[in-house]
């Protein structure tokens, strides 16, 4: 139950290792919910490829190492799943999410178009406060490059708050949600990309930004769309680098 999760938040130690080891663990002392620092720990585990692409995610193996209930487990299997990091397959369970490159490539073009059109909408809905909470979010992550430079997990977090304040500006629920479905699907290949090209990243939200900032919808739209894209060219080619370094 949750209450007995509360007061196990150490994984147990049992000096065991080798391939399938999972070195996961959560902090004592965390107020937060337990299943809420499952589901970080694990999603923070696979974007970093300490799980690897296509591995099985074992309900008892997890509740042993986390020191949590099967529940537990569940939900914050559940949860990863809707961010499209793991998905489940018959005969085998719960896995970490691996598309194909030619899966990724359609996903992250239909991103392009989707999201592109949200930043269309977004000029043309937006309130003041909206821009000046998008103005915000683009100097925080401006920041986090520089602040976070080691930590792609975090840098994509910050990011991940800019786009959202366009979603939501956008006013359009239904292609929202078509949007966040798209996104959480190339995850891990996000990651990638913005590990290497933050630099590059931030120079041209500040292109969208000011675009935006212009009224000019159409303008927006097509920076955006072209930011998704190089996103892609600099997540394959970071891709390509790691398999022949594994390899």
């Amino acid at each position: 139950m949750a209450g007995d999760d509360t007061e196990r938040t150490t994984a147990r130690t049992d000096g065991r290792r080798g391939s399938d080891f999972l070195d996961l663990s959560l902090s004592g002392g965390n107020a937060r919910p337990v299943r809420e620092q499952v589901t970080d720990v694990l999603r923070r585990a696979i974007l970093e490829l300490q799980i690897k692409p296509g591995r099985r995610l074992v309900e008892r193996e997890l509740m042993e190492r986390l020191n949590v209930s099967r529940a537990t487990v569940r939900e914050a299997l559940r949860e990863l799943t809707s961010e499209g990091l793991v998905e489940v397959v018959p005969n085998r369970g719960a896995v970490v999410a691996a598309p194909t490159v030619e899966e990724a490539s359609d996903l992250y073009e239909a991103r392009a178009a989707v999201e592109g059109l949200l930043v269309r909408l977004f000029t043309e809905r937006a309130a003041r406060s909206q821009m000046i909470k998008l103005e915000a979010a683009m100097e925080a992550f401006a920041e986090a490059t520089v602040e976070y430079s080691d930590d792609p997990v975090t840098m994509l977090q910050i990011k991940d708050e800019f786009i959202q304040v366009i979603f939501t500006g956008a006013g359009s629920p239904v292609i929202q949600r078509l949007a966040e479905g798209l996104r959480g699907r190339v995850r891990l290949l996000r990651v990638k990309a913005i590990s290497a090209g933050y630099p590059t990243s931030a120079s041209e939200l500040r292109e969208i930004v000011a675009a935006v900032r212009s009224g000019d919808g159409d303008e927006a739209a097509r920076l955006y769309s072209r930011h998704i894209l190089g996103s892609k060219s600099r997540a394959f080619t970071a891709l390509r680098d790691t398999e022949e370094e594994s390899g």
